[in-house]
């Protein structure tokens, strides 16, 4: 399964709609204006919230949690003592724990389980700019949960660029061939 996703989706206040590759609306992503933290809902098309996406507030290190139905269904933070900057480490409620890995900048990485590939995400195959695509590759994957953990990792990452006070791709992905 594959999604088209629009590079304005991480802005504030503003919906944003997730297709699939022909086209058809498939999540809506619901931003949610002046709130004292970064926060979204997934939506599918009859308007029902699939997960809730929010910036954790009282963390040592940037945290984004994605709940469904008020229950925590997954932590997001850059991984410690990683060689790489973009390296993201999911740890999800039943203690399972996710890699994201790539150059997040140019929206070129992969989402894996125990070194098993679950999905990749890559402007390659698109012709339209701004746009990138999450790429599902397996079947029992649940897209909306990988949609969400893309959206945080890349938001986590564009926090740290602007933290570190950085005006271009400085590097930051060197390395991540």
């Amino acid at each position: 399964m594959r999604f088209l996703v629009y590079d304005r989706l991480l802005g504030f206040g503003d919906d944003y709609w997730i297709e699939d590759d022909n086209g058809d609306k498939v999540y809506l992503v619901d931003g949610k204006a002046m709130r004292l933290r970064d926060t979204w809902e997934l939506k599918d098309t009859q308007g029902r919230v699939l997960v809730d996406i929010h910036q954790k507030m009282l963390a040592l290190r940037d945290t984004m949690v994605i709940e469904r139905s008020g229950e925590p269904l997954a932590r997001i933070r850059r991984k410690r003592l990683s060689l790489l900057r973009n390296h993201y480490r999911v740890s999800l409620a039943d203690g399972t724990e996710l890699d994201v890995s790539g150059r997040i900048f140019d929206r070129e990485f992969a989402i894996e389980y125990d070194g098993e590939l679950l999905a990749v995400v890559s402007r390659r195959w698109l012709t339209l700019r701004d746009t990138y695509g999450v790429d599902v590759v397996r079947d029992d994957a649940d897209p909306a949960l990988l949609i969400a953990l893309t959206v945080c990792v890349i938001h986590l990452a564009e926090k740290e660029r602007e933290k570190d006070g950085a005006d271009g791709e400085d590097g930051a992905d060197a390395g991540n061939g």
